[in-house]
């Protein structure tokens, strides 16, 4: 499945979080990751947000996509974090 997140916590907690995410995500843009991951990944990445997380303070969104292709991505300008094919 594909997974976009995005996250907004209280600033003591944002490189934590950030450094959680990118173990399973790509970064692409300020408080946004996306990239492909399995439903045990997306367990293990829950848990240890929510063991990181203040949940009457900060917020997590995961939009979950079945399957990449049913939706488009198009870029205006910058592009901060492409991922590209590596041979």
């Amino acid at each position: 499945m594909y997974l976009v997140l995005t996250y907004d916590v209280e600033e003591e907690r944002v490189t934590k979080v950030l450094k959680i995410c990118r173990r399973y995500l790509y970064w692409v843009q300020n408080s946004v990751l996306e990239g492909e991951i399995t439903v045990a990944k997306l367990e293990k990445l829950r848990y240890e947000l929510q063991r990181t997380i203040e949940k009457s303070k900060d917020s997590v969104r995961f939009y979950i996509i079945k399957d990449r292709s049913l939706f488009d991505l198009e870029i205006l300008g910058q592009d901060k974090n492409s991922v590209g094919i590596i041979y």
